[in-house]
């Protein structure tokens, strides 16, 4: 059975959705892919607490590396992508080749790129780490500002009081 919860992000709500009390969807206003919000169950905010701690460490600058359940639900080839999206280190990028390459099929840039725009659970399956062959910003479902932001954002050196604003 899915819930979900809107929590507040320095990048605007995000609609966290839950199947059977795993994570299964985390979604931005005006996302791009974004299942119609009839599909995320009724409103619980009462499920969502470790993801939300997770979340605000991290939007604090206090997480790097998420290790809340996840639920991935595509194809076997998505849930490959998107596993190793997951592999990719806070405050580094690789490029849709470099992950193709790690795939074993490095000409397969175009097909990373469609698997990680139907990424269902963003910032947490960090696909805005990835970039395009020259280096530059391209397709993101939560939009390109938002992504030049996240990646602004884990770049930025630390202090305690830093904010990702």
């Amino acid at each position: 059975m899915k819930h979900h919860t809107v929590t507040d992000s320095p990048y605007g709500p995000l609609t966290l959705v839950a199947d059977d009390g795993v994570l299964c969807g985390l979604y931005m206003t005006d996302q791009r892919h974004r299942p119609p919000q009839e599909t995320f169950g009724t409103r619980d905010d009462t499920l969502f607490a470790e993801a939300d701690e997770q979340l605000e460490a991290y939007f604090a600058g206090d997480l790097k590396e998420f290790t809340v359940e996840l639920r991935l639900t595509g194809t076997p080839f998505q849930r490959t992508v998107w596993e190793r999206l997951s592999r990719i280190p806070y405050g580094e990028t690789r490029t849709y080749g470099e992950l193709a390459a790690t795939l074993g099929t490095p000409t397969a840039s175009r097909a990373v790129g469609l698997a990680n725009g139907r990424n269902p659970i963003g910032i947490i399956v960090p696909c805005h780490r990835v970039l395009g062959a020259n280096g530059s910003l391209t397709g993101y479902g939560g939009g390109l500002d938002r992504k030049r932001r996240l990646l602004e954002f884990e770049s930025a050196p630390r202090t305690r009081a830093a904010s990702p604003g």
